[in-house]
């Protein structure tokens, strides 16, 4: 039996696919390779010592995508495929819609056509749009604020209904923070293709020079330095959580929500200092405006994970920039 892993070769499936196959899990992976390489899941292969089947397949391709279940033996699912840039899901909701909705329409159809009961899925704190208060937690108000966090907020009720009307449905929701770091082994990492969207892989290139200058949107915050909070978590320990997911899935059945952050934040600044640190090099940045719908503070309250999955995050800061700038340095080009 096996766990079929959608979008297994991006950042936080390719590292998940690592801890899976570590664990004694049998693997399958589906990607579409849209935002990832195929090389991603041969350095897979490499760090685990282990082999697995991969199909390069759309989730809207629902013929493409039955193979995999056709061709294995899925006993349980984590998702992670789908679009995920915020810019991109305000200037064009309807390709958002479509692909994480639809494609998700699509695995569960055939979840249930070939008895597959357990699904693991790749939620968001977007789903909490700009918090009330922090930390936030499991029973934090729902309030997602652009298409991106709409079609997260979407599929986890689509797939909450979807147990109320199959019992021996097995669903967990991870609702997880801000990943960065690396495998420490510098094969693996965050390697988005174009301008990143996201803090730390912005920062890696202006350390790299390939940028002149970070842009910090904000410097008025109410906040210890004027600069946006968040919560940072590594994504190897991310990668447990997914593990941990599994096996508390495996014991219930029922819908399950976890946040899995370090449930500490972090400023724009004290990221920016923590990554000099740990490259050794000045990483200039320039401050601007305020982008809308950016909330000041955002962190994670964990402790139903630990309670309930066993699951903590290890890994602080410093480790979570060295371990990124390892894999930056190696692979200034990305993933070949």
């Amino acid at each position: 039996m096996a766990v079929l892993v959608t979008g297994g070769a991006g950042y936080i499936g390719s590292h998940t696919c690592v801890r899976l196959l570590e664990a004694g899990y049998d693997v399958v992976v589906a990607d579409n390779y849209y935002n990832s390489s195929p090389a991603a899941l041969e350095r897979v292969k490499k760090i685990s010592g282990r082999d697995f089947k991969t199909y390069e397949v759309d989730m809207l391709d629902k013929p493409g995508l039955e193979k995999a279940f056709e061709e294995n033996r899925i006993d349980s699912v984590i998702h992670f495929a789908g679009l995920k840039a915020v810019g991109e899901s305000v200037e064009k909701p309807l390709l958002y819609y479509r692909t994480n909705i639809g494609g998700t329409l699509n695995l569960l159809e055939l979840m249930v056509k070939y008895g597959v009961n357990t699904i693991v899925f790749s939620s968001s704190a977007t789903v909490y749009g700009i918090p009330e208060k922090v930390p936030v937690t499991e029973e934090s108000p729902l309030s997602a604020i652009n298409p991106y966090g709409m079609t997260k907020l979407n599929i986890e009720g689509i797939l909450r209904d979807c147990q109320a009307a199959q019992p021996d449905l097995s669903v967990v929701l991870l609702r997880y923070f801000n990943p960065i770091g690396s495998h420490k082994s510098g094969l693996l990492g965050e390697d988005p293709k174009g301008i990143p969207n996201n803090l730390l892989p912005y920062v890696s290139r202006v350390a790299l020079g390939i940028y002149p200058h970070v842009n910090v949107y904000g410097g008025d915050y109410p906040t210890k330095d004027g600069t946006g909070v968040r919560d940072y978590i590594h994504v190897v320990d991310l990668a447990e959580g997914h593990v941990k997911a599994l096996g508390w899935a495996a014991e219930n059945k029922g819908a399950g929500v976890f946040n899995l952050g370090t449930g500490e934040g972090y400023s724009v600044f004290e990221i920016i200092a923590a990554f000099e640190k740990a490259c050794g090099r000045r990483v200039p940045y320039q401050v601007t405006g305020r982008r809308a719908g950016d909330a000041p503070i955002v962190f994670a309250d964990c402790r139903k994970a630990k309670a309930e999955l066993d699951w903590a995050a290890v890994r602080g800061i410093d480790e979570m920039c060295r371990d990124a700038w390892n894999f930056v340095s190696k692979n200034p080009e990305g993933i070949k």
